[in-house]
C-alpha cells in the first residue's frame, strides 16, 4: 500500500463538467496534483478499493443517475470499510442553498461544496485550496510517472560529439532517469546541453546536470535534473506528457 504522507493523494473527478475537464485538470497537474478524470463511478467504487485514501470530487449535474442516486453512492462510498477513507468534495453549478447544506451539514463530505462558475481562475483556486487543505500532495514535489518498454519515449544526449539515443525510465518536470547501454562514465554534476526529449510524439530540448547513476543488470541508469532556465513550454509539455500517462495507465486499472 502507499505511503500517502509520502506519496500524496489520487484525486478523481467524476464525470467532471466540461471547464474542469478541459481547464481545471491540465491546471492542477501543472501545480503537481495526481488528478484523474473518471466517468464510470461503477468502475471507480472498485477503484478506490485499492486506493482507499484518495480523493472524489463528484459532478452532481451528471445525468447519469438523478442527484438523490448520487447522493446514495456519496453515502455508500463513505460507509464502506474498503472506501471510507475516500474523501468526497461536491460540484454542481445549479445545485440550491438546501442540497448544499445537506452535503456540508447532514452527509459532511470533507472535500466541500463547489459551484462551479466561468470564472476559471476562481475556481482553479477552489479546488487547490481545498486539497492542500486535505494535504493532497504529501511530502512528494512531483509527479513522476514511470516509461516501462515504451520505445516511443526516448531521449538523444550528446556525449563526445554524437548523440547517444537512451531509454527514458521515468520523468517529471523536475528531471528525469534513463538507461545506458555502455556507461559514459558521467561525473556527477556535469551539465549536459541540448538534450532531445521524445514523449511519445512530443519533442522537446533541454538543459540537465547529472545527479548520479547506479548499475541496472549489465546496464547504468543516470538521474538528470532539468536547468532551471527549461522554458516553460517544455515544461507545459511534459505536463501533458505526464498528464496523459497517468490518465492512460488510470484507465487501465478502472477495465479490471
Amino acid at each position: 500500500m502507499e505511503n500517502i504522507d509520502i506519496t500524496g493523494k489520487k484525486i478523481f473527478f467524476l464525470y467532471p463538467p466540461t471547464i474542469v475537464e478541459n481547464e481545471v485538470m491540465s491546471a492542477l497537474i501543472m501545480q503537481e496534483f495526481e488528478s484523474y478524470t473518471v466517468k464510470d463511478h461503477v468502475a471507480l467504487r472498485r477503484v478506490l478499493k485499492r486506493f482507499p485514501n484518495s480523493i472524489v470530487f463528484v459532478n452532481l449535474d451528471e445525468k447519469t443517475m438523478p442527484e438523490k442516486d448520487w447522493e446514495a453512492w456519496i453515502c455508500d462510498v463513505m460507509a464502506d470499510p474498503n472506501t471510507v477513507r475516500t474523501e468526497i468534495g461536491v460540484l454542481s453549478s445549479n445545485a440550491n442553498d438546501e442540497v448544499k447544506r445537506m452535503y456540508l451539514t447532514q452527509i459532511k463530505v470533507t472535500c466541500g461544496f463547489t459551484y462551479i462558475s466561468t470564472d476559471i481562475k476562481k475556481l482553479i483556486s477552489q479546488i487547490s485550496h481545498i486539497l492542500m487543505q486535505r494535504g493532497a500532495m504529501g511530502r512528494r514535489k512531483y509527479i513522476r510517472v514511470t516509461s516501462g518498454n515504451e520505445t516511443s519515449t526516448t531521449a538523444n544526449i550528446p556525449l563526445d560529439g554524437r548523440f547517444v539515443s537512451v531509454a527514458i525510465r521515468d520523468i517529471s518536470s523536475a528531471g528525469f532517469s534513463c538507461i545506458f547501454v555502455e556507461d559514459p562514465n558521467l561525473p556527477k554534476g556535469t551539465i549536459v546541453t541540448d538534450i532531445q526529449l521524445k514523449l511519445q510524439s512530443t519533442l522537446i530540448r533541454a538543459e540537465a546536470i547529472a545527479l548520479g547513476s547506479r548499475a541496472y543488470e549489465s546496464m547504468q541508469v543516470y538521474v538528470f535534473v532539468f536547468m532551471p532556465q527549461i522554458e516553460s513550454e517544455g515544461r507545459y509539455k511534459i505536463h501533458k506528457y505526464i498528464q496523459t500517462a497517468i490518465q492512460n495507465k488510470m484507465d487501465m486499472e478502472l477495465k479490471k
